[in-house]
């Protein structure tokens, strides 16, 4: 425990050696000039944009898709959940190179990447052919937002760091409020197809831009490997639960390829925590989650993903599915969320830079709970739409409050040369549980209602179903959400247990002498 004693020796030991090493540092790091920082953050919001408006679009359409192209319900979450596993399992991989190689050339590989492959899903014909684009576009997508916390960070000075973050949320509610409507309008007004398309001139400019605009501050490190079998067995540990958790809901939980899926997931697990403690360069470096600020901002992270990440995947299968609402007004419905985020974000990222992270994510994640809880118990087939754009708004809030604090808290905690993997490490665990979010509430909604009701409800289609099947099925919804803010009231419990921001200070400023 620290006393003020030790804490003033401590805080005086720890700034004397940041003057000492200013000058080693100098030889290590180039400084940009004071414009470039805000020209990288602009290269950087434009990969942010580019992912969240093809994520919500991409959900506003999966009832048209699943009825244009004949796929069943499991074939749908899975055409969901390949982008994101391939993004989560690849993520860690792509901060170990940025950290090797360099963050420039690996952000601009992705951003054209993903361009290709969004022209290719436009022109597939069956829901497989879209799975495997899909996950080849989240080969891109892994590139580019697995280096972009990290190039923001480089460029920024760590006293500005959470404003910089805030206005990347900004950027990130805005193409969530236009990719829900614009997914509707392309989905109305054209085909499905344009939902990939409309991808194509955004990512063209993106990839210029960065081209352009980007360079490398950090010298890259030395003698670094991939680590191959931790990538392996991370692999094999989540695809292992998620086979278990999506086919379990839909095949029963004692089924052979559940019951094998769920051993493999346990197994692969334990082997790649073993291995990652003895590799000699890990996939997860397990050693910066001594750093309390790193654990628990990460842990909290993973939690508050599970909490949000089906969010608006519930309430697209609600509004088409059981209120036979078309993908525009879907669409709408769904905006006042990211709105609320949007207005919030940068508030908070401007007060993190102030009073530190620990308060206001806490508070952030609280309220998030508060608005699943919302949604819990007022979801029903005539629930007055302002009852539900109140709880939007209520969870919009607590999103907002909490990203941007959180994610400068977890990049402050590193030094220079860890930001690529410190950057990896939280987007690997904010993917697993957006990934978790969504395999977990489809397997409890599943659990509610016959195969083929959910395969109509899913497809948009709620003709099909008769009033007690949808009343099952809002039976579902509600316990989805209960669970879900149970995961928020653990991420606030977790981020609650990260350091007082005194001995943050005292971390921060020792992280930024390395």
């Amino acid at each position: 425990m620290y006393t003020p004693k030790c804490l003033g020796r401590l805080q005086n030991a720890v700034f004397n050696k940041v003057r000492k090493r200013t000058e080693v540092t100098a030889l290590n790091r180039h400084v940009p000039d004071s414009a470039y920082k805000w020209w990288a953050l602009s290269a950087t919001s434009m990969g942010m944009f580019m992912a969240v408006l093809n994520d919500t679009t991409l959900l506003v359409a999966l009832p048209t898709l699943i009825r244009v192209l004949h796929m069943s319900s499991l074939l749908a979450i899975w055409v969901m959940l390949s982008y994101m596993v391939t993004q989560t399992i690849l993520v860690l991989t792509v901060g170990r190179f940025s950290d090797m190689y360099g963050r420039k050339r690996w952000y601009v590989a992705g951003f054209a990447l993903f361009t290709t492959a969004s022209l290719a899903a436009g022109f597939v014909s069956n829901g497989l052919a879209l799975l495997i684009i899909r996950a080849i576009q989240a080969i891109g997508g892994s590139l580019v937002l697995g280096n972009a916390t990290a190039i923001v960070a480089d460029a920024f000075p760590r006293k500005q760091l959470g404003l910089a973050l805030g206005i990347n949320s900004i950027v990130i509610a805005v193409g969530m409020v236009l990719g829900p409507v614009l997914g509707g309008l392309l989905v109305t007004l054209f085909n499905w197809r344009w939902v990939f398309w409309f991808n194509v001139p955004v990512g063209i400019l993106g990839t210029l831009w960065a081209a352009r605009q980007l360079h490398d501050v950090t010298k890259p490190l030395q003698g670094q490997r991939i680590d191959f079998a931790g990538n392996v067995s991370y692999m094999l540990s989540l695809l292992g639960a998620l086979i278990a958790i999506t086919w379990g809901g839909i095949v029963g939980w004692h089924a052979p390829v559940v019951l094998i899926a769920a051993i493999s997931a346990a197994a692969g697990f334990v082997f790649f925590i073993r291995w990652e403690n003895t590799a000699p360069s890990p996939l997860l470096n397990l050693s910066l989650f001594r750093i309390r600020a790193f654990a628990m901002g990460n842990l909290s992270n993973l939690f508050i993903a599970m909490a949000r990440g089906a969010i608006v995947l519930l309430f697209i299968f609600y509004f088409q599915g059981a209120r036979g609402e078309d993908a525009l007004e879907a669409g709408i419905s769904v905006i006042p969320m990211a709105m609320a985020m949007g207005i919030i974000a940068p508030v908070s990222g401007w007060f993190a830079d102030r009073i530190g992270a620990r308060m206001l994510a806490t508070a952030g994640a609280i309220v998030m709970g508060i608005g699943l809880i919302g949604f819990a118990t007022t979801i029903s087939l005539n629930t007055p739409y302002i009852d539900i754009a109140s709880w939007l708004v209520i969870a919009g809030i607590g999103n907002g409050l909490f990203n941007s604090p959180n994610t400068s808290a977890i990049m402050r905690a590193v030094n220079a040369h860890e930001r690529g993997i410190a950057a990896g490490t939280r987007t690997m665990l904010l993917n697993t549980g957006n990934v978790f979010s969504i395999g977990m509430v489809l397997a409890l909604v599943a659990s509610t209602v016959p195969h083929p009701v959910m395969l109509a409800i899913f497809s948009g289609q709620p003709a099909h179903v008769d009033h007690t099947a949808l009343t099952n099925f809002l039976r579902g919804l509600s316990l989805a959400f209960s669970v879900m803010a149970m995961m928020a009231f653990i991420s606030a419990a977790l981020s609650f247990l990260r350091e007082p921001k005194h001995a943050a200070a005292l971390h921060e400023a020792h992280a930024a002498s390395q």
